[in-house]
């Protein structure tokens, strides 16, 4: 589904992401882990054409994606759900949900009818489809954030730190669901400082160092790491 290959960020002259290579496949769950400042967004924001790619290979669904616009690389089924929701705190959740699916014009015949499946979905939202997005808890703006991606029906969803400022059991709440996704063969790739949370549902994990992949395994392989477990996992 996606494949990255020697992808490197740089921000003038400090190198964020510094030779990244790695796949996620159709449906898969991968969790991408490390500390603040290690790259981790730097590498969403590149495969959205948001962030500085100065060299590499991205490949998404069989096509090259490192020279595409952020629009045409959601119009092929690749979102990203940013770090702090992001809303539009002065819109409704409806018009919030109405620009995710602006983001792919090849959808809009069916956007009331994907609202009301982000409704299904997300029932909480329904209830709240007049109120201004600004108004709601940091737990309904994340479910608010993850629907308005989900409006463009991407094939893999990028979400950077899901779980920030949110409490234990919200965040129970929103990874239960993530993990759902995979029934609809929705690919996931996510960064989170909460390794232990994303590794619960992850197949794999990838582990960021000065942007670089220091580690890389099974989930349950990098939960017994000692070393992983002590940076991360709140152990020892």
């Amino acid at each position: 589904m996606l494949e990255v290959h020697d992808l490197r960020v740089s921000y003038g002259p400090i190198q964020a992401v510094r030779g990244v290579s790695f796949s996620v496949a159709k449906g898969e769950i991968v969790a991408l882990l490390g500390a603040n400042g290690a790259g981790k967004s730097s590498i969403l924001k590149a495969f959205m054409g948001i962030a500085p790619r100065s060299a590499g290979r991205i490949s998404f669904a069989g096509e090259a994606v490192e020279r595409a616009d952020t629009a045409s690389i959601v119009r092929r089924g690749l979102t990203l759900v940013p770090e702090g929701r992001r809303v539009f705190s002065q819109l409704s959740v409806l018009e919030n949900l109405k620009i995710g699916a602006a983001a792919n014009r090849q959808l809009r015949g069916r956007t009331l009818e994907n609202c009301e499946r982000m409704y299904a979905l997300f029932p909480k939202l329904a209830e709240r489809r007049d109120q201004l997005a600004g108004s709601l808890s940091g737990g309904e703006q994340q479910m608010l954030a993850i629907a308005r991606a989900l409006m463009s029906e991407p094939r893999m969803l990028l979400l950077d730190e899901p779980s920030l400022g949110l409490a234990p059991n919200v965040v129970d709440q929103i990874f239960d669901f993530l993990k759902a996704l995979q029934k609809q063969d929705i690919a996931l790739l996510i960064v989170e400082q909460n390794a232990e949370t994303a590794l619960d549902i992850a197949a794999r994990g990838l582990v960021l160092a000065q942007g670089r992949i220091g580690k890389e395994g099974a989930s349950a392989a990098l939960r017994a790491d000692e070393e992983l477990q002590r940076l991360y996992l709140g152990a020892g």
